[in-house]
């Protein structure tokens, strides 16, 4: 019975660590996944730059709204202009059939017009997991201090229609521009909205 409450603390001990590294406001976790071309990219190779992460998956209604109307890539370009990187992540498990290999899945980005710094294939979940993203899309912006200074939607409107995109407030685009402004951001922290990550 001791043995058991003991592996039952440190289980819960240890759900607890890996949740209170993805913070706001403090360093944000470490990242470490092969991108479509198979090389490693590591968040500490951009240590000094702003990093955008999003998490992806094409068969997902409200990528589909961002990506089809342009709202993704119109983000991501303007991110660019600054001198962030964008990284886009796949955490969907291979056994999903909303699975995507890295040929299709960086073809299917191509095609959408999207020019991310890197396409990470997290096909086992460990970095998906480790940062506790939850949807597709699920957006976190790292500043160039490597602190995690906005974790959660893309904009303010949590819907699967086009049509809301030019009425929200982009909240990614609003934070990066105070980021390069020298202004506090003023929402670090929303709650994202999109599919449930298809994680293995």
């Amino acid at each position: 019975m001791l043995k058991r409450s003991f592996l039952l603390t440190a289980l819960l001990a240890a759900v607890a660590g890996a949740q209170a590294q993805v913070q706001v406001g403090k360093p944000a976790p470490a990242l470490q996944v092969k991108d479509a071309q198979g090389e490693t990219v590591s968040l500490a190779d951009f240590k000094g730059k702003t990093v955008v992460l999003e998490w992806v998956n094409p068969g997902c209604p409200f990528v589909r709204k961002h990506y089809g109307a342009q709202n993704m890539q119109g983000t991501q370009k303007a991110a660019l202009a600054q001198g962030a990187v964008w990284l886009s992540i796949s955490s969907t498990a291979p056994s999903s059939g909303d699975y995507k290999k890295p040929a299709e899945l960086s073809a299917w980005l191509q095609g959408q017009g999207a020019t991310p710094s890197a396409l990470l294939m997290d096909d086992e979940g460990t970095a998906g997991k480790a940062w506790g993203a939850k949807t597709t899309p699920h957006m976190y912006i790292v500043n160039p201090a490597g602190v995690l200074v906005y974790a959660g939607a893309i904009d303010s409107i949590p819907s699967a229609n086009p049509a809301d995109i030019p009425k929200a407030t982009n909240f990614v685009t609003q934070a990066l521009g105070e980021l390069k402004a020298g202004q506090p951001i003023s929402k670090p922290a929303t709650t994202p909205y999109g599919c449930s990550v298809k994680y293995s």
